[in-house]
């Protein structure tokens, strides 16, 4: 069978899954992960139907890091028969100024995407990172960059800029919001779904580690809560979200910081594990009864109801709200607390439907219809690889 390899590589995990071509069908064949890349690594990997293909787990300093994650996930892989790749998709965080579509990779283009790591430093490198492997290992593979920031380049410039000279604009220096892949998917499966609401005006809240909202109008994105890094917008697990600048002038010229120091600390010191002192992972601060968890989860919720009614103005009104991403599709008293501060919008809560797990969440009384909708960025990217390849076939 032919076979697309979807690579998601972070910091400390690297996804990989492998869907089969069938026709213009893709399906799910394999789903894996190695996590706690250089504390606790484990590889797991399930095939199509659920099953548990392998589970191990490693020294620390046998998997110590990206590239050694790489090594084993490719070990791995290569003992998996009856697939034949024909390409592999990349999720890439940053497509900078330049790329509103997915492209195929070349060492040109490799270069160009490297120029925006500064831009999103915690993912730019870590995802290219399997791409220059996969070059040294199967030059004649076509890889594929599909970008987090391409969903939101149709914005109209007077929303994208900054309040700057016009030459940072021309030098990159905009909002590019980013989880695009994520709003992709998720603005076609709410087609699917709820084809009213999709057709209207809907915030889509990617609630995760990392966490952003995007307001969409007939299923575009006219706004998003990130700007021109993925530091700003909501209150991250590590990243504070919007914060004056003023701050940060202040953290280098009055406190002696430099600018690693406070990039480090914005990056990875800040958000809710910053405020709570405790955990970063919101189930951990959820079950704690340190009143620090709860002041860091009153924070965030606070601020995901100010973001939702920026984006509410800029829709002039909302018809859905949509919860996705790890905490947004798994988190139902966060649901339930972020949906309260909607009620002013016309969002009614359904308690049961929320606590058990329903797609639908909002009452038969609510103006606002409240869903949840698991996002796939992988199988978007598949999509998008499968889509180019075919159209640069000679």
């Amino acid at each position: 069978m032919d076979a697309i390899l979807v690579v998601n590589a972070g910091s400390s995990s690297l996804k990989f899954q492998v869907f089969g071509i069938e026709g213009a069908n893709l399906t799910r064949q394999v789903r894996g992960q190695i996590g706690g890349i250089g504390t606790r690594p484990r590889l797991q990997v399930k095939g199509a139907d659920g099953t548990v293909l392998i589970d191990q787990s490693y020294a620390a300093e046998a998997v110590r890091d990206l590239p050694t994650a790489i090594a084993a996930a490719r070990e791995w892989l290569l003992t998996i028969e009856g697939f034949e790749l024909r390409a592999i998709g990349h999720r890439v965080v940053h497509g900078g100024p330049d790329f509103a579509q997915p492209v195929l990779i070349d060492t040109t283009m490799l270069d160009r995407l490297a120029s925006y790591q500064d831009l999103a430093p915690l993912h730019q490198p870590n995802n290219l990172a399997p791409i220059r492997l996969a070059m040294e290992i199967n030059p004649d593979v076509p890889q594929v960059a599909c970008f987090d920031t391409a969903f939101h380049r149709g914005h109209p410039e007077h929303t994208d800029c900054y309040a700057l000279p016009r030459a940072f604009y021309e030098q990159g220096v905009r909002r590019y919001g980013f989880h695009g892949l994520s709003y992709e998917y998720v603005a076609e499966r709410l087609s699917e779904i709820a084809p009213e609401p999709a057709r209207g005006k809907v915030i889509v809240a990617h609630l995760g580690s990392g966490a952003s909202m995007c307001a969409l109008r007939d299923g575009r994105s006219i706004e998003s809560t990130m700007g021109f890094t993925a530091l700003d917008g909501l209150p991250m697990g590590t990243r504070p979200g919007q914060i004056d600048p003023g701050v940060v002038l202040y953290l280098i010229s009055e406190k002696g910081m430099s600018a690693d120091a406070v990039s480090d600390l914005l990056y990875h010191e800040a958000g809710l594990k910053g405020l709570s002192g405790i955990s970063n992972d919101m189930r951990e601060l959820l079950a704690s009864d340190d009143p620090r968890a709860s002041f860091a989860i009153a924070h965030f919720v606070h601020r995901c109801g100010l973001h939702a009614g920026m984006l509410a103005a800029a829709l002039s009104g909302i018809d859905a709200f949509v919860f996705t991403a790890g905490v947004g599709e798994n988190s139902a008293p966060i649901r339930a607390r972020i949906a309260e501060g909607l009620a002013w919008l016309g969002a009614d809560l359904d308690a049961v439907g929320n606590d058990g797990g329903a797609a639908l969440i909002s009452s038969a009384a609510s103006r606002v219809k409240l869903l949840v909708v698991p996002t796939d960025e992988e199988l978007m990217i598949a999509r998008h690889t499968l889509a180019l390849i075919r159209s640069s076939a000679p």
